[in-house]
């Protein structure tokens, strides 16, 4: 299925906002992609994290299936230290709350929200 044609896809479309941060099992650890009021913008199948004074920390592509169980997500940053790597990751978006656990490149996509070395957890809540 491709993303465009994914129900998910046209849900996850807008600006959204970082709550939550878990990486490698540690909760809310120092992280160089986002900021205080930073914000998620996705728009088609891009997306761009920019601070508050419109500073870009973070920006990429994605693609993904929400007839997988868990929901999967894979993110291509554009910039960074994992530019053009594929990241695979699992996702939940219920109403306003979008969270994704992604895995490093090499590793299988997680199948659990909860991480363990090479894990990344991000929780969203949207903004209008």
């Amino acid at each position: 299925m491709s993303s465009i044609s994914d129900p998910d896809f046209l849900a996850l479309q807008g600006a959204w906002e970082q709550t939550s941060l878990e990486d490698n099992g540690v909760l809310n650890p120092p992280d160089a992609h986002t900021a205080p009021g930073a914000i998620t913008t996705i728009t088609g199948e891009h997306f761009e994290v920019k601070t508050v004074s419109g500073e870009v920390l973070l920006a990429g592509r994605f693609s993904l299936d929400s007839t997988t169980v868990p929901k999967s997500i894979t993110w291509v940053d554009s910039i960074g230290e994992d530019a053009g790597k594929q990241l695979p990751a699992s996702y939940r978006l219920e109403g306003y709350e979008f969270v994704f656990i992604a895995a490093d490149e090499s590793m299988p996509r997680p199948l659990s929200f909860s991480t363990g070395p090479g894990q990344t957890m991000r929780t969203f809540v949207r903004r209008t």
